[in-house]
C-alpha cells in the first residue's frame, strides 16, 4: 500500500469516485466522512498519511476541520478539494498549513502523482517535527542540569566538574534520568 488516506466530502458519488482512483493506485482508504466532525474523529482513530478534504460541507466546513486536524497533528497532510478557487479560500488554506489545493473536477493523471508527493512531504514534516521535539526536550534537560550544577556550585562550593559528577552519580545510583535529579535539586532550592 502507498499510504493511508481519509476521504471527506458530503457528496457520496465524489467519495466513491475518489475511493476508486485511490484503490486502483494502491492506496489504503481507511475512512470516509461526510462532514468535518466525522473527519476529525476518523483522523483520531486512524492517524492517516493524508486527508483529502472537500471545502464546502455542512456543519463544519473543510477549512475549519483541516485547521483542527493539522493543529492536533492527526495526519501527515491535508489536500483541500473544491469546486471554487477564490483567492480568500486559497489564502485561508495556506495560512492553516494544508499541503495541497485541487479544483474539481479531478484529473487522475495529475491527482495521483500529487498524492505521492504530498504524502512524502507530510512524512518529512512529521519527521522534522519529531526531531525538533527531541531537540527541544534535550535543550530543556541541558538547562535543568546546568541550573542544578550552578546551585550545587553556589550552595556547596563544588567546581563545575564536581557538581556534574555528583549529578551523574546520583542519577546512576538511583537509576533515574539526570533530568529528574536536576529538576529535584532546582525545585528544592527555589
Amino acid at each position: 500500500m502507498n499510504g493511508k488516506i481519509v476521504i471527506v466530502d458530503d457528496e457520496p458519488i465524489t467519495r466513491m469516485d475518489i475511493h476508486g482512483m485511490l484503490k486502483e493506485a494502491n492506496y489504503n482508504v481507511v475512512g470516509e466522512a461526510s462532514d468535518g466532525f466525522e473527519a476529525i474523529e476518523l483522523c483520531k482513530m486512524h492517524q492517516p498519511d493524508l486527508v483529502i478534504m472537500d471545502v464546502q460541507m455542512p456543519i463544519l466546513d473543510g477549512v475549519k476541520a483541516s485547521k483542527r486536524i493539522i493543529a492536533d497533528r492527526l495526519t501527515g497532510g491535508v489536500i483541500l478539494l473544491t469546486a471554487f478557487s477564490d483567492k480568500k479560500t486559497v489564502e485561508k488554506a495556506s495560512a492553516i498549513g494544508v499541503l495541497g489545493y485541487i479544483v474539481k473536477p479531478l484529473d487522475e493523471k495529475s491527482f495521483i502523482p500529487m498524492l505521492k508527493v504530498t504524502i512524502a512531504r507530510g512524512k518529512e514534516i512529521r519527521k522534522l517535527e519529531h526531531d525538533l521535539s527531541k531537540l527541544s526536550q534535550k535543550m530543556e534537560e541541558r538547562k535543568a542540569v546546568e541550573r542544578a550544577k550552578g546551585i550545587l556550585m553556589k550552595e556547596s562550593g563544588y567546581s563545575e566538574e564536581e557538581a556534574y559528577q555528583i549529578l551523574r552519580k546520583l542519577s546512576m545510583d538511583r537509576r533515574c534520568p539526570m533530568m529528574e535529579i536536576a529538576t529535584t535539586i532546582v525545585i528544592s532550592y527555589e
